[in-house]
Order: C-alpha cells, then sequence, then structure tokens
C-alpha cells in the first residue's frame, strides 16, 4: 500500500531500470531468482499466491519500476492485481502493507517514513485475520489484473 520502498538491495536494479534496463520476457535466465523458485514451488503444491497493490497514480518511480519486472512473478505463478488508490477510498484497509497466510496469521510490515523497512509483526488474532482478509478481498474484487492494468 506503499508508493515508495527504500531496499537496500533493489538500488542497484533500480540504477540499471533508470538507465534503460528492462527485462527480457524471453531471456528468463537473466532475471529468474530465488523468490521466483519460491513461488513456483509453493504453486506447484496447489498454494494460491495473489499479490494486489494498492497504488496513487501517477506512479511513484519506484512503483512505476515494480510494474516493469512484475511479469516475472507473473511468470512464475503468482496472480497480481493494481487498484489506483481513489478507486479505494471507501474500502477500510489495515494500516500497514500485509501478508495473509492460510487464513490463519498475518505478517504486517512496518516501515519509516522514508519506505525504510524497520520492522515485523506477526498475529494469529482471529478478528485481525478476519478483519485483512475482508480488506484484501476487496482490494482484489476492485483490482485490475495486471496483464489488464496500464499504469498512469
Amino acid at each position: 500500500m506503499r508508493d515508495v520502498y527504500t531496499v537496500e538491495s533493489e538500488n542497484e536494479r533500480i540504477a540499471a531500470w533508470r538507465a534503460g534496463h528492462r527485462y527480457d520476457p524471453t531471456d528468463r535466465g537473466s532475471w529468474w531468482r530465488p523468490w521466483l523458485d519460491r513461488v513456483v514451488e509453493a504453486v506447484s503444491r496447489g498454494v494460491e499466491m495473489r499479490r494486489a497493490r494498492v497504488v496513487s497514480e501517477p506512479l511513484s518511480e519506484y512503483l512505476r519500476y515494480c510494474h516493469s519486472k512484475a511479469f516475472t512473478n507473473v511468470a512464475a505463478g503468482e496472480q497480481l492485481r493494481w487498484l489506483p488508490r481513489r478507486s479505494a477510498s471507501d474500502l477500510a484497509l489495515p494500516g500497514n502493507d500485509f501478508w495473509l497466510f492460510d487464513e490463519q496469521t498475518v505478517l504486517f510490515n512496518h516501515f519509516d517514513g522514508e519506505g525504510r523497512p524497520t520492522s515485523l509483526e506477526i498475529t494469529t488474532d482471529p478478528r485481525t485475520v478476519e478483519m485483512c482478509q475482508r480488506a484484501f478481498e476487496a482490494v482484489w474484487e476492485r483490482g485490475i489484473d495486471h496483464e489488464k492494468y496500464e499504469p498512469r
């Protein structure tokens, strides 16, 4: 749900993207990485992996970068949707990014004002899990499939 993430491990890739580098969809070896192996393994076991991004438009530079390489996540088996923030005004959303696991556990990611990760919070509180499930499903229902989303 953030428009900017400051992830030190991405600095070189973002700099290359700024300079014009784009991943070649036909050269999987040049962009395949450990996370995508994990996605393939999970999906092959029948796990459904869905990612929804609530974004401001026009997209921040960071999210334009993410969009340009998101086809790699889709190729690995993730389902991805984008929801412009203006279409989420009437949705009750958690205050932090989160991952929902097996409808039982929520991991919240906490960031500082510059988008740097500060901590993680894990909960199995049924009320919190249910709230996150409802929020995610509402975003998912309105979201635009990655293949159809045209960033502004």
